[in-house]
Formats: C-alpha cells, sequence, structure tokens
C-alpha cells in the first residue's frame, strides 16, 4: 500500500512526544511525513521543519495556514492525514478544522482538555465523517493484546478484581518545573486542562483497564492530590466498578520516588490471574491455584501466541521491542483503516472515539468525586 502522506501539527524543537510518533509512523511504514506546522511560533517552526528536512514549502506558520495551503494542492500531492501532538488545550481546534478540511486526524491523548471539547471533535468526526485515531500507546504491545485476548476468551471465568498502577517521580520535586517545557504545560490548567496526572497518566491506566476487561469503569470513587503551590493534581487513587460487575483500584501518580514509569495491571478472574508490567513488557504471567504460573514471552518467533498477534512482532524472542514499537503497531492498524485494509483479529488496533470519550469521562468523573470528598461517580451521570 501507498504510505499515508501527514502532516504534523506541534511537536518541533523542545517537544518530547512529536519525535515519538515521527518515529512510530517510519517504524509502521505505511506513513510518510511531508508537511508540519511544528510550532504555534513560525520562526520556531520554521527551524524544527528544517532540523528534520521537511521541505521549507511545505514547512507552514501556523496549523490553519498548513491545513489552507495543503488543501489548495493537487489531491496527489497534499497530505491525507494529519498528526496533532500539541499540548491538551490545542488538540481540539486543529482537530475540528483538520476534519472539516476533508482530513483524517491522529491525536496524542487525552483527546482534548476537557470533555466538552471532546465531544466537539467527536461531532465533527461524525459530521464529515473523517476517521479519527487517538494514540493510546500501551495497547499496541503484544503481550497486552494477548491478556485482552484469554480475557474475552472465557476461559479463565469472570473478571473479579483488577489492580493498576501508574506511577512516575519526575514531578516529585517542587523544583521539576522550572525550565521544563514538558512539565510546565502539564502542570497548567490553561493547557492541561482540568486534571493533571490523571489526565496524563490516568488515562492511560483507565484505558489499559477496559481494554483487557472488555468493559467500561462504569463508577468511580477518587481522591486526587497535589504538591503545596501546585493547582492541579500530581497524584492521587481511585476505587472503581466495572460494568461487567469486577471492582478495582487504580494509582496515577508522577510524584512516587523511585519510580519511572511504571505503569502494571493484575486481572483477576474466577479461576487465574494475569499480570503485566511496562517496564517489562514483553512477559506476561498467568497464575492459578493448582498449575503452574505461565510466563508468556513476545517474539515473532513464539507460534503459540495468535497469528494476528505475532504479525505486529518484529524480532524473534529475546530481542526485546518496547514502547516506540507498541506506538508503531498503533500508527500501522490506523494506516490499514485509512487504506481500507481489513483488520485481523478482535479490535482495530487504535483508540477509537467511544474510547476517547470513556477516557474524557473518566477525568471529568474523578475529577467531580474528588471535589466532593471521594464521593461515587457514575460514570453514566456526566455528559
Amino acid at each position: 500500500m501507498d504510505p499515508i502522506r501527514y502532516g504534523m501539527i506541534g511537536g518541533g524543537q523542545g517537544a518530547f512526544i512529536g519525535g515519538v510518533h515521527r518515529t512510530a509512523a517510519a517504524i509502521a511504514g505505511n506513513w510518510r511525513l511531508v508537511a508540519g506546522a511544528l510550532s504555534s511560533t513560525p520562526e520556531k517552526a520554521k527551524a524544527s521543519a528544517a532540523d528534520i528536512g521537511l521541505p521549507a514549502d511545505r514547512s507552514y506558520g501556523s496549523w490553519q495556514e498548513l491545513l489552507e495551503r495543503e488543501r489548495a494542492l493537487p489531491e496527489a500531492e497534499r497530505i491525507e492525514a494529519v498528526a496533532i501532538v500539541t499540548p491538551n488545550h490545542a488538540h481540539a481546534a486543529p482537530a475540528i478544522a483538520a476534519l472539516e478540511a476533508g482530513f483524517d486526524v491522529i491525536i496524542d491523548k487525552p483527546l482534548a482538555d476537557s470533555l466538552a471539547n471532546a465531544k466537539a471533535i467527536a461531532e465533527a468526526a461524525a459530521r464529515t465523517g473523517r476517521r479519527i485515531a487517538v494514540t493510546h500507546t500501551y495497547t499496541g504491545y503484544p503481550l497486552v493484546k494477548q491478556a485482552r485476548r484469554m480475557v474475552a476468551s472465557g476461559e479463565f471465568g469472570a473478571v473479579r478484581r483488577v489492580m493498576v498502577k501508574y506511577t512516575q517521580d519526575w514531578l516529585s520535586r517542587a523544583s521539576d518545573i522550572a525550565g521544563n517545557k514538558q512539565a510546565e504545560w502539564r502542570v497548567d490548567p490553561a493547557r492541561s486542562g482540568d486534571a493533571g496526572a490523571f489526565g496524563d497518566i490516568g488515562t492511560h491506566a483507565a484505558n489499559l483497564v477496559e481494554f483487557i476487561t472488555g468493559q467500561r469503569i462504569a463508577a468511580i470513587c477518587a481522591e486526587l492530590t497535589a504538591l503545596p503551590g501546585r493547582r492541579i493534581d500530581d497524584d492521587g487513587a481511585a476505587l472503581f466498578r466495572l460494568a461487567g460487575g469486577g471492582r478495582g483500584t487504580l494509582t496515577a501518580s508522577q510524584v512516587c520516588v523511585g519510580d519511572a514509569n511504571d505503569l502494571a495491571i493484575s486481572v483477576y478472574c474466577d479461576e487465574a490471574g494475569l499480570h503485566w508490567r511496562q517496564e517489562e513488557p514483553n512477559t506476561l504471567t498467568v497464575g492459578r491455584r493448582d498449575r503452574p504460573t505461565e510466563v508468556w514471552n513476545a517474539g515473532a518467533n513464539r507460534a503459540y501466541l495468535p497469528g494476528d498477534i505475532l504479525g505486529i512482532q518484529r524480532t524473534p524472542g529475546g530481542h526485546p521491542e518496547g514502547y516506540l514499537e507498541a506506538f508503531a503497531n498503533i500508527y500501522a492498524a490506523f494506516g490499514r483503516t485509512l487504506r481500507g485494509v481489513a483488520a485481523e483479529g478482535d479490535e482495530p488496533g487504535y483508540a477509537t472515539m467511544d474510547d476517547a470519550l470513556a477516557g474524557m469521562k473518566f477525568i471529568r468523573a474523578c475529577l467531580d468525586s474528588s471535589s466532593r470528598g471521594a464521593a461515587w461517580v457514575d460514570l453514566s451521570s456526566i455528559s
């Protein structure tokens, strides 16, 4: 298939996630970056484009200019999709404009800075008929997909309890903010939205729960806190109930000293418990009462894995694949969707609009619950 020609909004000099998206798209192999508006500052946008080899005539000083000028190009030359990798507050406007200009969109999570803006994006996608994907990275790992497959098969019985944590320490000191571009916008409600850690990484934890169990979080009771002087949460914990009746706990923190990027999940069913950890992503442990513990390993030569899961791995077992490759699996899957290639397996390979809106409702419910002294909030009441 011909690569998807795409333009990027955001992700210029000093940004983190833009480089991740570009690398993932390159690994996927079915995307080609041809244009960009890489910064809200025109001079920085041009310099950023030069740094990564974009031609000067496809480097734009604003996302508005990118959409206008690309749309005017011949159909065979213009971009087909837009990757949006800006801070949260700058998601909605370019996403809606891109959809209305006839371009598909791949966008970093969370979908927007507020539920209202997220719903506006969803309405634009429905109105225009364009496609949109959200990059919840961790669902791209092969053994996360295998865990989902095992739970869905019913061989372990019903889901009873889930324990998920996503803990980091990069904001554990007051001094971590000053001069740190990535930290500055994440602790600023004007750019991050009303949630901090729970919006940034709590949404990943919630998405992982829903992806593996195949169930939405139906109700939540959360307590969010922050270090003195900070305006939005950098730490929190929640109890939750799944739509199927299971119970769970979720912790999301960016101030847990000693934890670099510790996303870990345990799913306990009637007859087995499944355990996966992002810092050791190539193993999945399955424990039972009356049988030896199983350790499943990732790898393109692990014939015991289903064919569609083998098909998204690039190296033999023992040659670790990780974050960038998982991200690439999302790009590859969305690229196939845009080209009309049928998905293999039991899920599309990327977070859909329904998944992204569920994440936004999760954020809103956690904020509401915490503001009411950790009261239970039914997510069906969030609108």
